[in-house]
């Protein structure tokens, strides 16, 4: 939690005490996720934790700006490889997507998106249609998002949004550029990932 320790130098373990408490609190609420058959629900867990610590900023009194800004430096450094070999792990799904082993795991994993037997979670549909997915043939729909779900439960679904701009970032480090144009957060009836390989 370096993120924390940099922007409240002062409060940082009293700030992380009381987020490890929200926590305790929120994560029964996404504890499916652990077992869920969809894998875009693993991400559920941290998304109660980025919660929890959002209470605590916002009980505090932080405005919007400063909660987003310590937020997503938290988040981006928590998703930035560490070392080389993570940073080509997370570029290997990219390179593999037009290849035969891709096309496979593609199937399998559209089935496992698309239906969610727990109401709390997402629900997403794959796309590999080329002409839709900037010649890419990977693009996914996510109609029901699962952190939405959470923070409009917890009475936060004004700093859900915060989460989408780290989508940019993650495509980055696979190698990609993100292209959407609206996230459920905002208002849209979906979240829409099309990506283009960056040159």
């Amino acid at each position: 939690m370096s993120g924390i320790r940099k922007n409240f130098p002062e409060q940082a373990d009293k700030l992380i005490t009381e987020t490890d408490n929200n926590f305790k609190q929120i994560s029964p609420d996404t504890s499916f996720a652990a077992s869920s058959s969809n894998p875009i629900d693993k991400r559920l867990d941290f998304a109660a934790y980025f919660l929890a610590f959002i209470k605590v900023l916002d009980k505090q009194g932080e405005s919007f700006d400063k909660i987003r800004k310590v937020s997503l430096e938290i988040v981006i450094d928590y998703v930035r490889p560490k070392n080389k070999f993570q940073q080509l792990i997370k570029r290997i799904p990219a390179k593999l997507i037009s290849s035969p082993v891709g096309a496979f795991f593609l199937k399998k994993f559209n089935k496992r998106v698309s239906e969610n037997s727990n109401t709390d979670g997402f629900i997403a549909n794959v796309i590999t249609d080329k002409k839709e997915t900037f010649g890419l043939g990977y693009g996914v729909d996510i109609t029901e998002c699962g952190i939405c779900k959470l923070f409009n439960k917890h009475s936060f679904q004004k700093y859900s949004s915060i989460l989408c701009d780290v989508d940019a970032v993650t495509a980055e480090l696979a190698g990609l550029k993100l292209i959407r144009t609206g996230t459920i957060a905002l208002g849209a009836k979906k979240c829409d990932f099309r990506w283009e390989r960056k040159t």
